[in-house]
């Protein structure tokens, strides 16, 4: 079985972790009521997506 040879440093260990963050999600804009909503996904605000109501909103 492979055994590391050296030990691993700090600095190594942390810069390969580096990449491994949380990042936001990613919020777009409705074309039609220029309201946040995430992509693909059903607009909160108006009901729309792809240019067609899809859901009826009570206000």
């Amino acid at each position: 079985m492979a055994v590391p040879k050296k030990k691993t440093s700090k600095s190594r260990r942390d810069k390969r972790r580096a990449t491994h963050r949380i990042e936001g999600a990613t919020v777009g804009t409705c074309p039609q009521c220029h309201g946040a909503r995430l992509p693909h996904r059903v607009c909160p605000t108006c009901g729309t997506y792809g240019g067609r109501q899809v859901v009826e909103v009570e206000e």
